[in-house]
């Protein structure tokens, strides 16, 4: 069963609002085993709204569409569906109350939001929980057509509550199941080229995707069928196989961030964390903080720009400054140490670097990030080397200490 996603509003095309709610949408119709075959972003225009709607009613059974359903003149969503469905709004006092109901003492009632309980005469009509603008569920020639607001909450309530449960109802759809493995040390084309075997062994219920992530594969089996159980047996033979191949390489069978890995390794062996960081700026220590949870075992973090920073509060000596430099093995192993002695933590990790765009030199150039990670009295470093521009040298430093980290802790 196959789905198409259109989501309408100027906002949207211009970069001033990320669409989040196709992710969303697409994450939650694949566990009901529905697959969305596209997804269109469209400008508030009567026009190109009837193109998009005609073209994706044309291709599959469920067209979804958010936005444009706000009380101003420049959304227009309701008026189009009208005239694609040949029917009317019409006042409708139920939404009237909902409307009156989600407003209450927040805003006051006026011409506009009134105007919200105008709906499509011809649809099934689903009050929002949350929002003053109404879900319509459209039918025609066994197809379905249900418009939704863009405001994400609004969205994902209608959704959650109404619209996922009665599309389930109302089609009868395969199983789909996803199995994701996290794979480091391989790039793409190494990966793929080892696996080739097995991957074209793959029954043809089972698909292979391979997603790069920053110094990371994830690799995703997807299976498809009719029957459950027949489709999990089928996974599971070949997440054997797939682990027979890689081992180790492969570090997790959950499509997760590595700091919720890197959290779970330290609440199991009871161990606490702490960083310094001088051009990651503590985007380590927000990463690994980032999870609910995080206070059982992470203890602090020294942004260490300067050098006298790094010699105050990490203690690293001004002869290793004057002799390495800043940006060397030599002072990420004392700024490591430092930190795990200042916080008093089992582990760390340091970085110190030069992202850019300016500061390189010729024996040390821009994207050059001395890393070192520590656990209690083994300590390992990395040099990462290459310039992928700013803000990508620091996300790659970032990941690389926290891969590092996993991998002491193992």
């Amino acid at each position: 069963m196959f789905a198409e996603i259109i989501t309408i509003g100027d906002e949207l095309l211009i970069g001033q609002v990320v669409d989040t709610n196709s992710a969303w949408m697409g994450q939650e119709l694949n566990k009901i085993g529905i697959e969305v075959l596209r997804i269109v972003s469209i400008r508030d225009r009567e026009d190109e709204i009837l193109e998009a709607i005609d073209n994706a009613m044309k291709r599959v059974n469920i067209v979804l569409v958010t936005g444009g359903l706000g009380p101003t003149k420049d959304d227009i969503t309701k008026q189009t569906l009208c005239k694609y469905f040949h029917t009317e709004l019409v006042f409708n006092e139920e939404v009237f109350e909902n409307v009156k109901r989600v407003l209450a003492g927040k805003i006051p009632m006026n011409a506009l939001n009134k105007s919200q309980a105008m709906v499509p005469k011809d649809c099934m009509v689903i009050n929002n929980p949350v929002g003053s603008a109404s879900v319509s569920w459209f039918e025609r020639d066994g197809k379905v057509l249900v418009s939704m607001p863009g405001v994400p909450q609004e969205m994902i309530a209608v959704m959650t509550e109404s619209v996922l449960p009665k599309l389930h109802d109302r089609f009868q759809t395969d199983v789909i199941m996803h199995q994701t493995f996290l794979v480091q040390h391989y790039p793409e084309s190494v990966l793929a080229e080892k696996l080739e075997s097995w991957e074209n062994a793959l029954p043809e219920c089972i698909k292979l995707a391979y997603l790069p992530k920053l110094g990371i594969i994830r690799l995703r089996l997807t299976g498809r069928g009719q029957n459950r159980e027949e489709v999990k047996v089928l996974l599971e033979r070949e997440k054997l196989k797939l682990e027979e191949i890689l081992g180790e390489d492969i570090f997790s069978e959950e499509d997760t961030s590595l700091e919720v890995i890197v959290g779970e390794l330290l609440k199991k062996k009871k161990l606490t964390v702490s960083t310094a960081e001088s051009c990651t700026g503590g985007s380590i220590a927000a990463r690994l903080t980032s999870i609910a949870g995080s206070s059982e075992y992470f203890n602090g973090s020294i942004v260490a720009y300067s050098n006298e920073v790094k010699m105050g509060l990490l203690h690293v000596s001004s002869e290793t400054l004057e002799q390495y430099g800043a940006v060397s093995e030599e002072t990420v192993i004392e700024m490591v140490k430092g930190a795990m002695k200042a916080l008093k933590t089992d582990c760390a990790v340091a970085t110190s670097g030069i992202a850019g765009p300016g500061g390189g030199t010729s024996e040390k150039p821009v994207g050059t990030v001395w890393i070192a990670a520590a656990y209690k009295n083994e300590i390992v470093t990395f040099k990462q080397e290459g310039d992928d521009g700013r803000a990508r040298n620091v996300q790659n430093a970032i990941q690389n200490a926290l891969k590092m980290l996993h991998t002491c802790l193992k």
